[in-house]
């Protein structure tokens, strides 16, 4: 699947909307200790942390434990993911559409690391 960068843009307004709607994924809130994490790190840290993990936890074609590899705390990503359905491989298949045992491409890994990013952002509100 392949992107343009109006293309993301408007899937990520768009999900972030649909994710909202969601009983489960809309009750997944930044803790107080989360934004001050952000807050010393700073965003392009944290960013460069949302791309390691994506890159090496959810992009493989069969991720090691998947479904139960992104835990549920400890870092601001990590309850962004479960908040973004991109925590696993079978929630990005569901939500995005993005198929199972294929590795991601640079192009999914993008946006699901923009998608991440974007909640992050607005939770900073």
């Amino acid at each position: 699947m392949v992107y343009c960068r109006s293309d993301i843009s408007d899937k990520i307004a768009a999900a972030l909307v649909a994710l909202n709607k969601s009983n489960f994924r809309s009750r997944f809130k930044l803790t107080d200790k989360d934004h001050l994490y952000i807050q010393k790190k700073g965003i392009d840290v944290i960013r460069s942390h949302a791309f390691d993990f994506i890159k090496n936890r959810l992009a493989p074609a069969f991720p090691k434990k998947d479904g139960k590899q992104t835990p549920m705390k400890g870092h601001p990503v990590f309850i962004a993911q479960h908040a973004t359905a991109t925590c696993c491989r079978g929630c990005l298949q569901k939500w995005y559409r993005i198929e199972k045992g294929k590795p991601l491409t640079d192009d999914e890994i993008r946006f699901v690391v923009k998608l991440v990013m974007g909640w992050i952002v607005k939770q900073q509100d």
